[in-house]
């Protein structure tokens, strides 16, 4: 049987040698680490564009934009509604909520193309500097923003909050789910969890919420 011949270096010798190689390959440029693969001449690949139309803010608005844009991105970019925040873009923070159809949404995790027709309400259609929604007004009342970088998510979603305590929707802390849910303080940090403030001005923000929902049986 052949005996294994010996290394004439050593294992530490060996290591030392492939990290040397390795950071000079590094060093290179990027065309000599890499060859790209030959794009066949003349070939373009366009970019997919569609007709979206909706009514935003009460007006009708109507957009074409790639397939792939979200709709926080067509409010933004396109109908420069920068009310609504880009948060995290992954639909974890809460601060790109508005309400389509009546219902609050993570818009940066919704295609603009996917609601056509639809009821789209930001921020900016809840009130102005002079004519305050009884949100906005409670939330400067009550200090419920710092930075206020999450506030237009917050609004939009109490507004939404407020609307399923009416319509009787339960939430996970609902002890009855066939009853009434209860307007606590449990409910409201439940329903608003999905909205994250930073500065951690949850405590006012839920005692803005309150003062409102007070108002008019909870009508907001």
């Amino acid at each position: 049987m052949q005996q294994a011949t010996a290394l004439p270096i050593s294992r530490r010798d060996l290591l030392i040698a492939s990290a040397a190689t390795g950071a000079a390959t590094a060093t290179l440029p990027a065309d000599a680490q890499t060859t790209a693969a030959p794009q066949p001449p003349g070939v373009v690949f366009p970019i997919p564009m569609a007709k979206v139309a909706f009514i935003v803010n009460s007006q009708p608005r109507e957009l074409e934009v790639d397939t792939r844009t979200t709709l926080l991105d067509a409010l933004r970019e396109h109908l420069q509604l920068t009310g609504t925040k880009k948060g995290c873009d992954h639909g974890q923070c809460g601060a790109c909520t508005v309400m389509v159809d009546g219902r609050r949404i993570n818009a940066c995790l919704t295609l603009a193309v996917m609601h056509e027709g639809a009821q789209v309400t930001t921020v900016e259609g809840l009130g102005t500097p002079r004519n305050l929604h009884p949100l906005q007004a409670a939330f400067v009342k009550h200090d419920g923003y710092q930075c206020g970088y999450c506030t237009p998510g917050q609004i939009c979603s109490a507004v939404g909050v407020l609307d399923e305590i009416r319509r009787g929707i339960p939430s996970h802390v609902s002890a009855d789910l066939t009853a009434r849910p209860l307007l606590s303080a449990d409910e409201l940090r439940e329903r608003m969890s999905g909205n994250i403030c930073r500065c951690g001005a949850y405590s006012n923000i839920v005692d803005a919420i309150t003062e409102v929902a007070g108002m008019a049986g909870g009508k907001a």
